[in-house]
């Protein structure tokens, strides 16, 4: 097991796919957003799937679960990319899934415009000024904060990167829903699926799922709410699914 890992990494189980990831306290570990946005997207059964600020590979390796798809994760720090390169060896699944080590505002030069049949991401959700903890990792910062990417730019890389028709996913804050659609509607990205996640019932939302299509018709449906705790504080049925798999 130790040719796999460094420093302080560890082997997470995913449970539900059966397959395992890397992680590290102090440099990354993925968020139920990873898992919330790779259950939400529409998947095609087989083509082409592009993820933008992948992290350590957890989006790819949850979608290699759903689809027969190629899938290309590009994430922009050299360490988290390490760690996603090894998690897709370790569980067999370089055919698959390839990592590209970039900015994502380059993507669609380097990977090709208009060629992808989906598109997820989850940017960083805070603004660069809003930094405040000076203690918090550089790798966390940079995927937390607007550092290197902005929400606008996010946007338009994965419009570039969609093919007409092609459907595009994001998980963000709901504070942030109309500069979302806003960007979405500038790039050629109709919204059109839109869920909103609560920590618990009597509680305001803290989570956002929307999925647009390129050129597609106008017609936004909302989902049905989800909650992620019960009255117990224990995961609700829906949520518990997700993580574990269906018993």
């Amino acid at each position: 097991m130790s040719e796999w890992l460094k420093d302080d990494e560890r082997l997470d189980y995913l449970l539900a796919e059966d397959l395992r990831i890397i992680q590290s306290p102090s440099v990354f570990s993925f968020s139920l957003d990873a898992v919330l946005l790779s259950r939400f997207v529409s998947v095609p059964k087989r083509g082409s799937v592009v993820d933008l600020c992948s992290g350590n590979g957890v989006i790819p390796l949850f979608l290699s679960a759903r689809t027969k798809a190629k899938i290309i994760g590009v994430e922009i720090q050299p360490r988290l990319y390490d760690m996603a390169c090894r998690s897709v060896a370790y569980n067999k699944l370089t055919e698959r899934i390839e990592m590209k080590l970039g900015d994502v505002k380059a993507a669609p030069d380097t990977l090709g415009i208009e060629k992808y049949d989906a598109v997820t991401c989850n940017p960083p959700y805070f603004l660069a000024h809003e930094l405040s903890d000076k203690n918090v990792s550089e790798h966390y910062a940079i995927a937390r904060h607007e550092i290197h990417l902005t929400l606008d730019e996010a946007i338009y890389s994965t419009s570039r990167l969609l093919k007409q028709g092609g459907k595009a996913a994001f998980v963000h804050r709901p504070e942030r829903l109309l500069d979302i659609v806003t960007a979405m509607r500038a790039n050629r990205l109709e919204p059109k699926r839109m869920r909103l996640i609560y920590p618990k019932h009597g509680k305001e939302a803290n989570t956002l799922l929307i999925e647009g299509i390129k050129d597609g018709k106008p017609g936004l449906k909302i989902l049905p709410p989800l909650f992620v705790y019960d009255e117990h504080n224990e995961y609700t049925a829906e949520v518990s699914a997700m993580l574990y798999g269906k018993e």
